[in-house]
């Protein structure tokens, strides 16, 4: 009990700094843009596509929220070039939070430093960090009689170990505090769990584990193996415990966008959104993410002019 009442006061500390309220509509339907990947370099022209597709896509989906899952830019001057693209979504009036990727960290800027410069961007929901690192973000969206309807999980997957060459994952601290987190919204919902989607940049094991089972419903395109850390730290088997997360959204494999059922969750890419900054052989575009108030979900893929693609159905 003394747990969860740490982790209650923690959730409502880190919630009431959040100063936009997010809720669904009248229709009971919040719609989330995912953009990954974007690689952004400031005054390369090859980056010019990831700005139309952006700004084409907040345009036309009129998502309440943009959530960024990594890899935003990928040269110098960091901070500038973050802000350039994010800047796209808080001049169109539209909350965002961005999740760092292993290359956002690489040029001449930290993540805390550009997390630092995002909370002073209109319509960012980055609470203070307070002087420590880049913390993990929790968002409520609310329903329409006020209860909280769905948690968003928006958590830091880390970088590439360059020294030893291999991806980091998401640590045993940071997953014994989601699941702290989770009990907190578990008992303040009546013991029952809130559906809950988890949103970050490098893909969990059981992404290419799911993939590679053919007994696994798939829909999607897969043109490369599953980049993937190779130690499974657990946090598959912590959202499983907890029986709150319906479904994880990453990005990181640029020639990945398709989203495979694996025991109960749903284990989706991203679609790649950036230019010919690095390699891709998808066009450009992002993922589409519509949730119902009573719980259910639909997601697509979605690239320019509208065309949709991927769809997919979760109750």
């Amino acid at each position: 009990m003394k747990q969860i009442s740490l982790a209650l006061c923690l959730l409502s500390l880190a919630l009431t700094s959040n100063a936009q309220e997010l809720s669904f509509n009248r229709k009971g339907e919040f719609k989330i843009v995912q953009f990954t990947d974007t690689h952004f370099c400031l005054g390369n022209p090859k980056s010019d596509i990831a700005l139309e597709r952006v700004k084409e896509v907040v345009r036309r989906e009129k998502p309440d929220l943009v959530v960024f899952t990594g890899d935003v830019i990928y040269s110098a001057p960091a901070v500038e070039g973050m802000k350039t693209i994010v800047s796209l979504v808080s001049k169109a009036k539209v909350p965002f939070v961005v999740c760092f990727g292993n290359h956002d960290k690489e040029f001449d800027a930290t993540n805390e430093q550009m997390y630092d410069m995002l909370r002073t961007l209109p319509y960012n929901l980055h609470p203070d960090r307070k002087g420590g690192p880049v913390p993990d973000i929790d968002l409520e969206i609310k329903a329409r009689d006020g209860r909280t309807a769905f948690v968003l999980y928006c958590i830091d997957s880390h970088s590439y170990n360059w020294t030893d060459r291999y991806y980091e994952w998401i640590t045993e601290e940071q997953i014994r505090d989601y699941e702290a987190r989770s009990a907190a919204y578990t008992a303040a919902n009546g013991g029952k769990p809130v559906p809950s989607l988890a949103f970050f940049h490098i893909p969990l094991p059981e992404y290419g584990i799911a993939a590679s089972d053919q007994k696994a419903p798939l829909v999607g395109t897969r043109r490369e193996v599953c980049c993937c850390p190779d130690h499974n730290s657990g946090m598959f088997a912590a959202m499983k415990r907890c029986g709150d997360v319906k479904a994880v959204f990453v990005g990181h494999d640029h020639d990945d966008d398709y989203s495979v059922m694996w025991d109960g969750i749903l284990l989706s890419y991203g679609r790649y959104t950036g230019g010919d900054t690095v390699y891709n052989h998808l066009e450009n575009g992002a993922r589409v993410i519509l949730l119902h108030e009573e719980g259910s979900l639909d997601t697509w893929v979605t690239l320019k002019g509208g065309r949709v693609l991927n769809k997919w159905r979760m109750e």
